[in-house]
């Protein structure tokens, strides 16, 4: 074959938009943008768990990979750190974090660390993932870096290890139970959040759906169909009667991901939403405006979402629900929005009438544009969770 040849065959570049300046607020899900404007409020918090991640050792969690993984260069492996600087210049981060491949040969990425965040990919990523479905991977994790997640991961991670010390406590273990269940549903919705920002960087939805079936069923596809795991997705939502739905939320509670199927739909959801197209030609946020995010604003958006969760969902328990009264969906977006009330000062506690007066609009910083990701205690296992906490990989 001539090099004429090779070139014809060979499909050029995609040019991908260079998102210049985008606001993580552009890609969150209103459910995980609504909790991170909310812990902004909270001026230093965040400097505060970086102090205590230092009892974690963060440095020897960094140098542990320094000493056991690849780092990745132009180097060691060129092809990962030329996809890597293209997510990055996708959403316009101007300093790479590092990154590093480790040995496990399943399909998983993590970001890891407060102070100084890195990004960690297993080598399985390399061998089953092709160019666009390993670039939408990487975004993914840069998303996680950009959205500023740390707090409430590690929020979660001291919960799991202190729930058997409250135990003792009358009554203790019940409280950090729902606290951890209400972190645990963020943490969920931060994943879609993440799933979002992979796609912007690729900008390839094909892609990002391969990467989805992937994760469910590994790295061949050749027998697999894109319109029929769709179909899977949308059984596995209706399917069933309130047996079922039970279980699902048993299956669902303790994991820190939401199963690829649901992924899939929700990806899905907000590219026929016209959210997508509108960031791609140029209607997002910016950076420079994040001060001004109001925690009403994003607590009634989250209100909203899932009240058009419950709407659409084709759940049995979901639509029994739904035959109450005027809708359970309207129960739940009114007492978000007493919530939201009592949260600015406006009124009485959660469940109490709901006052006359407005809520207030308060801004806040942007998140820690990345304090990071999961940032691991001492005691975690090869993928990055710790050994009593969720099970979950951070893919």
């Amino acid at each position: 074959m001539t090099v004429e040849d090779e070139s014809a065959a060979t499909p050029p570049a995609r040019r991908r938009v260079v998102l210049t300046g985008i606001s993580s607020r552009a890609w969150e899900h209103p459910a995980d943008r609504g909790a991170l404007t909310a812990l902004r409020e909270l001026r230093g918090f965040d400097e505060v768990l970086k102090a205590i991640s230092g009892l974690w050792n963060e440095r020897a969690w960094r140098l542990e990979f320094l000493g056991g993984a690849i780092r990745v260069d132009h180097r060691q492996y060129p092809r990962v750190y030329r996809l890597f600087a293209e997510a990055g210049a996708a959403l316009d981060v101007a300093d790479l974090p590092e990154l590093f491949v480790q040995y496990d040969r399943t399909i998983n990425g993590m970001c890891v660390g407060m102070s100084k965040p890195f990004i960690v990919v297993n080598s399985g990523s390399l061998e089953l993932l092709d160019d666009e479905e390993l670039r939408c991977m990487l975004g993914h994790e840069l998303g996680h870096l950009l959205s500023g997640h740390a707090v409430y991961r590690t929020m979660v991670l001291f919960l799991t290890r202190w729930a058997r010390q409250l135990g003792a406590i009358p009554g203790g273990s019940l409280v950090v139970l729902a606290v951890l269940s209400a972190l645990l549903e963020w943490w969920r919705k931060a994943e879609l959040s993440a799933d979002r920002a992979g796609l912007l960087a690729n900008q390839d939805p094909a892609a990002s759906l391969r990467l989805n079936m992937k994760l469910a069923g590994g790295g061949d596809l050749s027998e697999v169909d894109t319109t029929a795991f769709l179909e899977q997705a949308a059984e596995y939502d209706r399917a069933g009667d309130l047996r079922d739905s039970i279980i699902k939320v048993g299956i669902v509670w303790g994991r820190t991901h939401p199963l690829p199927v649901a992924r899939a739909s929700e990806l899905r959801h907000w590219i026929d939403s016209g959210d997508y197209a509108r960031i791609l030609s140029g209607d997002y946020p910016r950076r420079d405006d994040d001060r001004g995010a109001s925690v009403s604003d994003d607590v009634r958006a989250a209100a909203n979402s899932y009240r058009d969760a419950f709407g659409r969902s084709q759940d049995p328990l979901v639509s029994l629900l739904r035959r109450f009264g005027d809708g359970a969906g309207d129960f739940v977006g009114a007492g978000a929005t007493r919530l939201r009330t009592w949260m600015s000062g406006g009124g009485s506690a959660p469940g109490g009438p709901t006052t006359t007066s407005g809520p207030t609009t308060t801004s806040g910083p942007d998140a820690d544009p990345w304090s990071a990701a999961t940032n691991p205690p001492s005691g975690a296992n090869g993928n990055g969770t710790p050994d009593d906490g969720p099970r979950d990989g951070d893919r």
